[in-house]
């Protein structure tokens, strides 16, 4: 990317112990410019935004004496280009903030730093307007006038210049003083005076602030996952790329636009894993997708079962004309059987007896998968480019799309260097991070640049915890640096709220997850309410990461309709395109959740309401977000629902719902004043 050049700051550069410090302290800066926002860790990572969104820029700007300051956005795209947009103080003007902003037109690398200088001519604009106001002589003020314009007019140039003279040409002709105050204060008079700004005590923020910005799917999505081996209709036979075309349409109907796979390389022998985990495998079980390498290839090649890589690339294309994106599984794990473990052996920690230690979880155990060492001597930098390699590999059959495997047991400069290399070469590349850990952990993923999550949504199931959750999410530094999925469930995690909610239950989960962010996703089988557990596990029994699954999506009780219902709804409302702007709403019941979204512009918000209780009706009075729309408490708001159409009219700020689990658990109301 190519280095902005931006003007330099009124700051004196570090001074030599020799020098004068007094006259140093002369040139210091005399304006501060604090607290700026979007920004983390003040400028080390790149915050997030889409392209031709909107990017509101913040910041605390203030100096000594009461003279007016100008200030101004200066950002810059991934070639360079530089613009500016100016800033204005909001209200209330005595807290200094200051806002402005600008609209990325390219997806890649931005950034941006903050100007404020003296604005001398706004200075005397206000200070002759509020004598003029008062009746005070201003005789003197005119005059000073006068030479502020001559002097900028001596240093001016060509049009400009010749404005200028025009300008105290008519000042010199006008009648009386009036006349000259009015010519002074003139918004023509301001704007030529600004052009022509020499902006005395200049400073800049002291960082330079990186944007990444990216495509609308990076924070508006609805993933659909599955394994292609189970797209079979016979448990013998394994599924192909071939079988997954005739879901597509399904998919595509329910309203999903990625389609996700779990690893489809070759799965190793040694150690394979049988139905439910077994440490004994049968001749034809199929084993984990993630124990990958056979003598077949590693990560960069193809499950032979599965199909051939032109099958591959057919099925790109033919889901791309379904409105689907294929998103594949990066999972740096290997099967004992790896071609790496011969080639490189040097890219494994090996124990005394020469053996190799396997993946562990504590309490699961890995004994099929054997993980990398990234700090062996033999694997910087090999091992690093090879994974690198094989991103791009996939890059180049036309994934764009990439769910990485517990990202945060890897080491944290692999990730920020991986993804800065593929996105500078294809920005439109997305990462979606697995990464269910510490909260500090998963928001440094973020920082790295991890598009996406996983989050902490898929065991927050009471009100209290769902609104501290929900409002965290729409706080700095998260709301920065953090992009929540709310997958419903994965096919390693059975949640105990599904295993026992029944069909409610599944319903309850996919509307808080379609209304509550941007990204969703949901693990096949889910519309089928599946939950069948371990025992005491949040794990699938017969779990399809060892074994093939045969399923009818037509079973009776799926909730295929809903789901492609909240899937419209989403789409239909930008402001359900982002988990931010929401904003949470009175209702007393504590099983009763309430939450509206509403985009800056619009007159229109959506309202959800849920009942959190699978199994018993749940009713309460509840509160209007009149506020949002500026309307005193007795207005009226037409209503639509969402759901069935209904349409009719709420006056006054108090109403009441009833939600029955056993007809529909939510409610998603538009809304918008009556005129």
């Amino acid at each position: 990317m190519s280095s902005p050049v931006y003007p330099t700051s009124g700051a004196l550069p570090a001074q030599s112990q020799h020098q004068d410090h007094g006259l140093a302290a002369t040139q210091a800066p005399r304006i501060a410019i604090e607290a700026v926002t979007p920004s983390l860790d003040q400028g080390r990572f790149a915050t997030k935004a889409i392209v031709n969104e909107t990017v509101v820029v913040k910041a605390t700007i203030f100096a000594d004496g009461h003279d007016v300051l100008a200030a101004a956005i200066c950002w810059h795209d991934d070639e360079g280009q530089q613009q500016r947009a100016p800033m204005s103080q909001i209200e209330p003007l005595g807290l200094d903030v200051w806002e402005g902003s600008f609209t990325p037109l390219r997806v890649g690398r931005h950034g941006f730093i903050i100007e404020a200088w003296w604005d001398v001519y706004a200075t005397y604009h206000y200070e002759l307007a509020k004598k003029h106001q008062a009746g005070v002589p201003i005789g003197l003020e005119l005059e000073e006038g006068r030479q502020l314009v001559e002097q900028t007019a001596e240093r001016s140039e060509g049009a400009l210049y010749k404005s200028l003279a025009d300008l105290l040409e008519q000042f010199r002709l006008a009648q009386n003083d009036a006349d000259r105050v009015a010519l002074l204060l003139d918004d023509i008079t301001t704007r030529l005076m600004h052009e022509a700004d020499t902006r005395p005590h200049l400073t800049r923020s002291d960082a330079l602030y990186p944007l990444e910005v990216e495509r609308l799917k990076a924070r508006f999505a609805s993933w659909y996952e599955l394994f292609p081996r189970s797209e079979t209709d016979d448990p013998n036979r394994h599924g192909t790329f071939k079988d997954v075309h005739r879901r597509l349409p399904l998919i595509r109907d329910m309203g999903f636009d990625v389609l996700y796979f779990p690893p489809i390389h070759p799965v190793g022998r040694a150690y394979r894993k049988g139905p439910n985990n077994s440490l004994e495998a049968g001749p034809n079980d199929p084993g984990s997708p993630y124990a990958i390498g056979s003598e077949e290839g590693g990560h960069e090649a193809i499950h032979p079962e599965l199909g051939t890589r032109e099958d591959f690339r057919e099925l790109v294309r033919v889901a791309a004309d379904h409105g689907l994106e294929i998103a594949l599984d990066f999972a740096i794990q290997c099967s004992p059987d790896h071609p790496w473990l011969k080639e490189h052996p040097g890219w494994f920690s090996w124990r005394p007896d020469g053996s190799i230690r396997y993946a562990e979880n504590p309490p699961k155990k890995y004994q099929d998968i054997v993980n990398v060492d990234f700090y062996a001597e033999e694997a910087i930098p090999s091992l690093w480019s090879e994974l690198r390699n094989v991103v791009q590999g996939w890059v180049d059959e036309g994934v764009k799309i990439f769910r990485v495997d517990n990202p945060h047991t890897k080491p944290l400069p692999f990730w920020e260097w991986l993804i800065a290399d593929i996105r500078q070469r294809d920005p439109d590349v997305i990462f979606l991070a697995e990464a269910f850990t510490r909260p500090a952990m998963m928001l440094r993923l973020g920082k790295l640049g991890f598009t996406q999550s996983y989050t902490y949504f898929t065991w927050r199931h009471t009100k209290a915890a769902l609104t501290e959750y929900f409002t965290q999410l729409n706080e700095s530094p998260l709301r920065d640096g953090y992009r929540p999925n709310f997958f419903v469930n994965t096919p390693d995690i059975n949640p105990y709220f599904l295993q026992s909610s029944g069909r409610a239950g599944f319903l309850i989960r996919a509307a808080l997850a379609t209304m509550g962010s941007g990204l969703w996703g949901m693990y096949s089988g889910f519309e089928l309410c599946e939950g069948a557990p371990v025992p005491g596990k949040e794990e699938y029994l017969d779990s399809e990461k060892y074994q093939i699954r045969l399923r009818d999506y037509s079973a009776p009780g799926n909730i295929i309709y809903e789901i492609a219902q909240l899937n419209r709804i989403r789409r239909e409302n930008p402001a359900l395109h982002s988990h931010l702007g929401l904003t949470f709403h009175a209702v007393h019941n504590d099983r009763l959740l309430l939450f509206a979204k509403r985009t800056e512009l619009s007159d229109e918000a959506i309202l959800v309401a849920v009942n959190l209780d699978p199994f018993e009706p749940q009713e309460g009075a509840f509160e209007l977000p009149m506020a949002l729309f500026e309307l005193p408490d007795e207005a009226a708001l037409h209503v639509e629902d969402l759901m069935s159409g209904r349409q009719w009219t709420w006056h006054g700020k108090w109403q009441s719902m009833r939600l029955d689990p056993s007809v529909m658990p939510f409610a998603i109301w538009r809304l918008r004043p009556v005129h």
